[in-house]
């Protein structure tokens, strides 16, 4: 299975809906696209919704790590969202939650950066 990679800007935040498979043949893919979201719109924060994943390997942990060091020295958040259990048990193990938010939906999500769904 690959990775399907939804884009969509509300505002000052990227929205990233994925489905699918997070893994070392897809990670540089998404790395590239959210790059260019990045460099082509006014982006602020990351809004990252994890509902529809349903595998992810360290290369995942990896350009979502790289992604949010991105958006940190812009001076934004990165937020997860609707995550799956296994996907969370990688993040809780990998410490990623020390750093990244959780929120339940992606309406609380967006609420929390501060834009109107």
């Amino acid at each position: 299975m690959s990775l399907a990679v939804d884009l969509e800007v509300k505002e000052n935040v990227l929205l990233i809906r994925l489905s699918g498979e997070l893994d070392h043949h897809t990670a540089e893919e998404l790395r590239q696209k959210v790059n260019d979201a990045i460099e082509n719109n006014s982006i602020q924060h990351i809004l990252l919704n994890l509902e529809q994943l349903t595998f992810m390997d360290s290369s995942g942990l990896g350009v979502i790590l790289g992604r949010y060091k991105q958006i940190k020295h812009l001076g934004g958040e990165m937020i997860v969202c609707a995550i799956s259990p296994s996907v969370k048990r990688l993040f809780d193990m990998s410490g990623l939650f020390k750093i990244i938010h959780l929120a339940e939906t992606e309406k609380a999500a967006l609420q929390t950066l501060g834009v109107a769904s």
